[in-house]
């Protein structure tokens, strides 16, 4: 019993059990701030939209959305790991289809990633191409960064495809006090392109790797032409 006191004496001294014998919550240093986040800051949560308010948004003349999932293999996982330039977790994920006749309008994927300290909710649209859509916000959870939800911001992954760096400092304009924000969702627009590649793309003959061929053509002709 009293082997029992003096340790939970020492661990309240440590800061990890309070007076009331509950363990304390995990304390976040922010480099930037030079302090602790404060219970308000790391509970911080700030909605922008619904999954299905997005979808809305990223198929608004579909006539139907269809919801499926993509299962990773081992092998594909470690492909899809190497294109992207980094390892990831998630072996499944959740794929909206928007379709019009018998034709694909595009894709749409919701998305978690690290910002500087908690995971930031975000989809991602691709359209039937393999180009970028639209991203929007769904949940940010850092106390600052969320500028990166704003139109004005991610308005800029547009477009993008595959074959862009999506990057700072290369073809991503960065957010003053968001770096970590911005790389995050950036790594995760890249990563969602790349997945519609393989998955969807490459399979019908429209992916990256016929794209390549087609340009390898065209610059061979142009060569021999003179266009």
């Amino acid at each position: 019993m009293f082997a029992h006191v003096r340790l939970t004496s020492l661990l309240i001294l440590l800061g990890l059990v309070s007076t009331t014998g509950a363990f304390a919550a995990e304390r976040i240093w922010d480099n930037d701030l030079k302090r602790y986040l404060t219970e308000e800051e790391t509970a911080h949560a700030e909605v922008f939209m619904t999954e299905d308010e997005a979808v809305k948004i990223m198929f608004p003349k579909s006539e139907r959305i269809r919801k499926t999932v993509i299962r990773l293999s081992q092998e594909k996982k470690d492909a899809i790991e190497q294109r992207i330039g980094w390892k990831f977790p998630e072996e499944s994920f959740d794929v909206h289809i928007g379709e019009t006749g018998g034709k694909i309008d595009g894709y749409a994927m919701v998305h978690n990633t690290i910002g500087k300290h908690k995971h930031m909710t975000y989809m991602v649209g691709v359209d039937s191409r393999g180009a970028c859509t639209d991203v929007e916000l769904l949940v940010f959870r850092e106390s600052r960064g969320s500028d990166v939800g704003r139109k004005r911001f991610n308005a800029q992954y547009e477009g993008k495809t595959v074959f862009d760096p999506i990057r700072i400092n290369k073809d991503i304009i960065n957010i003053s006090g968001a770096t970590m924000s911005v790389r995050s969702i950036s790594a995760g627009v890249k990563r969602v392109l790349v997945l519609v590649d393989e998955f969807y793309l490459k399979p019908a003959g429209l992916g990256s790797d016929t794209v390549a061929v087609k340009k390898s053509e065209q610059g061979i002709f142009g060569s021999i032409f003179g266009n």
